[in-house]
């Protein structure tokens, strides 16, 4: 007898429920999510707000856009670097393909479930040959410093689009894989040295962690010390608002002349500094600014130090895939959601763009303030965020602002002190009030003496 009419039966249902409307679920596993899965399809809620930026424009790697017809173009471009690659080595494309095909297991593994090319065989093979090799070779093009003669390097706009495509999160080849099969033909430079190389223009950065892939590589670029992370920010204050109640925006550069810094810092990989209690005399520069040239005073100023952010048209795609690898990967070590998050509370309009440019704080090339804050906000979207590396400075932030001292004074320097004629007008004033006020105590004061 059916599931169904089993069901039905012993429900007493038969009658009213026909035995074709009975779910009948087959076993249905979990997703096998193991412990070397670090290359994942971008989740919709983050791809519906820019798709684009988690798509490449120009080449596929690996199994999720392999089959995308805008990007065959540049088959033939790898196919060109591949036998280039098979040209200049007496080792056979049997011998790396044979690598591939032992740790076959283990790049499937790499994948999520619902894109692991576990099913591909032979096919899958080829394509990690070819990607790969044609990695290794452009790698090994740029560490020679062949741009002229080269296809892909000779062109600034090709080059750049290439190295944009290689950092999306779904356009990767697990780096364990290609750092064998590198490996196999040399050791002399590492291939993170050649990645560095690529990404960086530099080989003498060095990373304590295991890379998982290009996306990771970026990553570690900007990794802090590890310490233990709070609870999600809750901060409301722009920038502006914190610098009108007499908070210093600073870039890092002049940090070492500061003893007060409430310090952020995560493209630098520099730990966190607490914010130290001192007098506070941040408004009365603000009202007058010629008071700044004074050490003693310019000393005592509450700072934020945080490091240059710059930002190109390029940034953007670049920091998505970073934070799509995050809330993937690194939920509790989400550092670089973190970060954009903190900016995101910091930028609500083009006026803390403005400050933060002024101060040197940000740099960019998108014509225009409002273009940045947009950007950043944008940025902020689908974000989930459990814990926070910024936790205690957003608590620090918000007990400055909160200080009915600096709040008094951000009240006194919007009504009175907005700008240097109103400024100057106030100051004017107190002086004429004064002087009244001793014209008028004159008499009974001198009448005495």
């Amino acid at each position: 007898m059916a599931t169904g009419a089993i069901l039905g039966k012993y429900l007493g249902l038969s009658a009213l429920v026909p035995a074709e409307f009975i779910i009948d679920i087959e076993h249905v596993g979990d997703p096998n999510w193991g412990p070397d899965c670090c290359i994942y399809k971008v989740p919709k809620r983050l791809s519906k707000v820019k798709e684009e930026a988690y798509t490449p424009k120009l080449i596929s790697i690996g199994p999720v856009h392999h089959n995308n017809d805008q990007l065959k173009d540049m088959q033939k471009v790898k196919q060109r670097y591949f036998k280039a690659f098979f040209s200049g080595t007496s080792k056979g494309q049997k011998d790396f393909a044979c690598i591939i095909e032992k740790n076959k297991d283990k790049i499937c593994n790499c994948y999520a479930p619902e894109i692991s090319p576990r099913n591909e065989n032979e096919n899958f093979v080829k394509m990690v040959l070819l990607d790969s090799i044609f990695i290794i070779e452009l790698f090994m093009r740029c560490d020679r410093k062949e741009e002229e003669n080269d296809y892909i390097l000779s062109k600034p706009c090709l080059k750049e689009g290439i190295m944009q495509d290689l950092i999306l999160l779904e356009n990767q080849l697990p780096f364990f894989i290609l750092d064998k099969l590198y490996q196999h033909y040399t050791s002399n430079p590492t291939f993170l040295e050649l990645a560095c190389n690529y990404f960086f223009s530099s080989k003498e950065i060095r990373f304590e962690k295991e890379v998982k892939h290009f996306t990771d590589l970026r990553r570690n670029f900007f990794l802090p010390p590890e310490q233990k992370l709070g609870n999600p920010i809750v901060h409301r204050h722009s920038a502006t608002k914190l610098d009108m109640a007499g908070l210093i925006f600073q870039n890092k550069e002049g940090e070492e002349k500061n003893r007060y810094l409430l310090h952020v810092d995560i493209q630098k990989g520099n730990k966190l500094l607490e914010i130290f209690p001192c007098f506070n005399c941040s408004w009365l520069l603000h009202c007058l600014p010629c008071l700044k040239k004074i050490p003693f005073l310019e000393s005592m100023q509450t700072r934020l130090v945080i490091p240059h952010f710059v930002v190109d048209n390029k940034t953007e795609d670049l920091f998505r895939n970073l934070m799509a690898l995050g809330q993937c990967h690194y939920p509790d070590k989400a550092y670089i959601c973190n970060y954009i998050l903190l900016l995101d509370f910091l930028i609500n309009s083009k006026d803390d763009v403005e400050l933060l440019v002024e101060e040197g704080i940000i740099v960019h090339s998108l014509g225009s303030n409002k273009a940045v804050a947009e950007m950043v906000n944008k940025l902020g979207q689908e974000i989930v965020e459990e814990k926070s590396y910024y936790h205690d400075v957003a608590e620090d932030l918000n007990k400055y602002y909160r200080n009915w001292w600096n709040k008094n004074m951000e009240s006194l320097k919007t009504v009175y002190f907005r700008d240097i004629w109103r400024g100057t007008a106030t100051v004017v004033g107190i002086i004429v009030l004064l002087v009244t006020v001793m014209n008028f105590l004159r008499p009974f004061v001198f009448r005495h003496i």
